[in-house]
């Protein structure tokens, strides 16, 4: 199967990944998340080929996930928001960071910790039933179409 194929799967997943699953493409939005907008500061952070940066640029915008806007008209530059679909993709970061902390730490680095903004309170992100409130844990769950 080749990548591009994934999008028309039926598993959640592949479709998924055909859109996050690539190379570089999760730190591009994390840079997002973080408030970088414009294409230099993308690849500063990223130390990403220009090449390969305007192609994942590109591909979260046909997608629906970044919109690219106009921030000045000579020259022409552009700057990338996160869409409503691209910000639904915040929890699906938190995971992998709380995933990557707990199991694959950095031996010199602090821990990563969320923050209330209002508060400055320590968070503790976990996935949660939205109408229980009860942890979502694979032993209690099942997973498939009805």
């Amino acid at each position: 199967m080749k990548w591009k194929e994934l999008e028309h799967e039926t598993c959640p997943v592949a479709r998924g990944l055909s859109v996050v699953g690539d190379r570089w493409t999760l730190l591009v939005l994390r840079d997002c998340f973080r408030g970088v907008k414009r294409f230099d500061d993308f690849q500063t952070s990223l130390g990403i080929t220009r090449h390969v940066l305007a192609d994942r640029l590109k591909r979260l915008e046909e997608t629906g996930v970044l919109e690219r806007r106009l921030y000045s008209e000579a020259p022409p530059r552009h700057e990338y928001r996160l869409t409503d679909k691209g910000r639904a993709l915040y929890p699906i970061l938190v995971s992998l960071v709380t995933w990557a902390e707990q199991h694959q730490p950095h031996a010199e680095a602090a821990p990563f910790v969320y923050r209330d903004r209002a508060t400055g309170d320590l968070l503790d992100p976990i996935l949660v039933d939205r109408i229980t409130g009860a942890p979502i844990e694979p032993h209690r769950v099942t997973a498939g179409r009805d």
